[in-house]
């Protein structure tokens, strides 16, 4: 475990299509293998079968808590290889042979005292959660979300923010998206990576932690070339990711600035956009 990510993310590579080439397939979760009310359709789950039974290393890599990842990984048909949650935070090895088929590998903590106190003050009226390394959840409120997994559990925002943290979360219901998105730009986080998200949500990870550098460590460990690295996904949270890989695919509904990031555009996730890149990797 450390404190501090320090893979830095390579620029893209050039996308190559090679006969027999066994790829890495990184996929968000939420917006593109599952809509926004949490269903996956008959056709990704067929799609996402194909991929595996092909035998390329298909990745989750989601914002979501290690509990809230493990059911898409076995939604997906993953029995083995790696799953990347809380944005990067938290990497899993998965393996049959493990207690409950899976492992941390590694988790990324850092301490967002800083930053919390300085968004408590501008943002009275906002929630605050946080993800520990284990995958248990600690909140300010009575503050529940499908992305934690699990009950958080409920203390001080002093205790909150002198606690270890792989992911912490700010939420606002008191301003809208654009309001809560320009005061985060005017408070200038320091020492951690951010993300905002569709509503006034923060994600907050540690210092150069992103989908990508988990990404990127496990691309080296299975040693799988960048140039066969694919990605999708639809949000501020997958920017770094479709940057990385050689085939970024940002989904149909994505905000403008995701889709410049990606290499190419697919339908929107209520199209089954992912089935298209996911079948044509199959083939």
């Amino acid at each position: 475990m450390t404190n501090e990510a320090t893979i830095q993310t390579p620029a893209r590579p050039a996308w190559r299509r090679e006969p027999g080439v066994k790829y890495l397939v990184a996929l968000d979760v939420d917006g593109t293998l599952v809509d926004h009310d949490g269903h996956m359709t008959e056709a990704v789950k067929e799609a996402l079968h194909g991929v595996v039974a092909a035998g390329h290393h298909v990745v989750v890599a989601t914002g979501r808590s290690k509990g809230a990842t493990l059911p898409i990984v076995e939604l997906a048909g993953l029995e083995s290889g790696w799953a990347v949650s809380s944005n990067g935070g938290v990497t899993l090895r998965l393996d049959p042979a493990l207690a409950g088929g899976y492992e941390i590998s590694e988790a990324v903590t850092f301490r967002a005292h800083a930053a919390l106190t300085t968004l408590r003050d501008r943002l009275p009226g906002a929630m605050f959660a946080l993800e520990a390394a284990d995958g248990s959840f600690y909140s300010t409120a009575e503050f529940q979300d499908r992305s934690f997994g699990m009950e958080a559990q409920q203390v001080s925002f002093e205790e909150l923010a002198g606690m270890d943290a792989v992911r912490v979360v700010v939420f606002s219901t008191e301003v809208d998206l654009d309001s809560f998105s320009r005061l985060v730009e005017e408070v200038g986080l320091h020492g951690v990576t951010y993300s905002v998200g569709w509503t006034p949500w923060l994600d907050l990870s540690a210092n150069g932690v992103t989908k990508a550098s988990a990404l990127e460590s496990v691309r080296r460990l299975l040693g799988v070339e960048p140039e066969h690295t694919v990605a999708m996904g639809d949000g501020n949270n997958d920017v770094e990711m479709l940057q990385w890989a050689a085939r970024g695919v940002a989904m149909g509904q994505a905000p403008d600035d995701v889709a410049a990031a990606a290499s190419e555009v697919t339908g929107t996730v209520y199209e089954d956009g992912a089935v298209r890149i996911l079948a044509d990797l199959a083939d």
